[in-house]
């Protein structure tokens, strides 16, 4: 199955499945452009904007070592950023800076690792806004 994201004024808004046949031509390879005009033809919206997004892409790493597409896999309510060619995760917290290269969100300070006690004990790590800083939860 193929996935293509449907987009307004940059905010993806909806994500579909294609079967993969539905994208091949008449050679037989897949083509983003015949999904999406498969997809505007099908909801009868030929003005409507699509892009297709990988399932296997996060962080800019294909996770079964294809090739990454799009920096990660378009979600409800993520931002296309046609400058990037990327689709980008709602920012979790104000203090949060976007990492060029993977295409999400990082805390200024980096999450402490956790001792295998604490892991033992289920605690975690959670981020902090007040104090822009790593709270230690116990389990």
């Amino acid at each position: 199955m193929a996935s293509f994201a449907k987009i307004e004024n940059n905010i993806v808004i909806a994500v579909h499945s294609v079967v993969n046949e539905v994208l091949k031509d008449l050679n037989g390879i897949e083509q983003e452009n015949i999904g999406i005009e498969f997809l505007k033809t099908l909801y009868n919206e030929p003005n409507a904007i699509w892009k297709q997004t990988s399932y296997n892409t996060v962080g800019g790493v294909h996770l079964l070592g294809g090739t990454p597409f799009r920096k990660n896999h378009a979600g409800i309510g993520y931002t296309y950023d046609s400058q990037r060619d990327a689709f980008i995760p709602q920012k979790t917290y104000n203090s949060w800076i976007l990492n060029e290269e993977t295409c999400n969100w990082e805390a200024p300070v980096a999450r402490p690792e956790l001792t295998q006690e604490q892991i033992n004990n289920k605690n975690y790590y959670k981020w902090n806004e007040e104090t822009l800083n790593w709270e230690l939860i116990n389990g």
